[in-house]
């Protein structure tokens, strides 16, 4: 996490609990995507961890780097196109399906934007006081365009879902990614993942609440 290799790997586990728990919950292969978010959140956490305690030590080089990568790829690559894959496997009604597939297609250029700028460009993370600073150097074309894609992409999808109250967890995220630009902006990548957890107990809360719906349609 954002704060030190404890908090990193503290969330890893609540996180990874969180996910394995969201997974038991469903009961239909559609909800799978959705239901792993946590899981995978503790991944990247346990990721960022691994980095925190090898960034000043440079006989662990490869592992930083490797750690700094798997970090980079989740946040990048992997959000802006398992978020809305997710949702589109929840829809049935052709006009949500083909909105939420609009958004797939948005999550399908920006991650694969994002991932030839991940292997085109130095990356580099540095401490900076009780923060990890991630260095890229991308084109100005992913800092002032791709920036509002990646929104679309990772906070739009709640609010086209025919599941109810689920527009509240794009509310979450977006305010998440409010506060934590507006307090924390050079250290957005990192700060972020300090509501994973609060957006992982939404999941799990929405995963609970699709299974029952799903088992009372099966009975009826």
């Amino acid at each position: 996490m954002c704060f030190s290799a404890t908090a990193s790997f503290s969330a890893s586990v609540v996180l990874t609990v969180i996910g394995i728990a969201s997974i038991q919950k469903t009961n239909h292969k559609s909800q799978l995507l959705f239901a792993s978010i946590p899981f995978f959140f503790g991944v990247q956490q346990f990721a960022e961890g691994i980095l925190w305690i090898t960034i000043d030590k440079p006989s662990y080089i490869v592992l930083q780097t490797f750690s700094t990568y798997i970090y980079l790829f989740f946040a990048h690559v992997l959000w802006p196109l398992w978020v809305p894959i997710a949702f589109l496997l929840f829809e049935k009604t052709n006009t949500r399906k083909n909105t939420q597939k609009v958004l797939v297609f948005i999550g399908v250029i920006t991650s694969s934007y994002l991932a030839y700028c991940l292997l085109r460009y130095n990356v580099k993370a540095s401490i900076d006081g009780h923060h990890i600073n991630y260095i890229l150097e991308y084109s100005n074309l992913v800092n002032y365009f791709l920036i509002f894609f990646y929104a679309l992409a990772t906070i739009a999808p709640p609010f086209f879902s025919h599941i109810k109250q689920i527009w509240i967890l794009g509310i979450t995220v977006f305010v998440s990614y409010a506060i934590t630009k507006y307090f924390y902006d050079q250290y957005i990548l990192s700060v972020w993942c300090f509501f994973s957890s609060i957006i992982s107990v939404l999941i799990y809360y929405f995963v609970i609440k699709m299974s029952r719906k799903h088992q009372i349609n099966s009975i009826s």
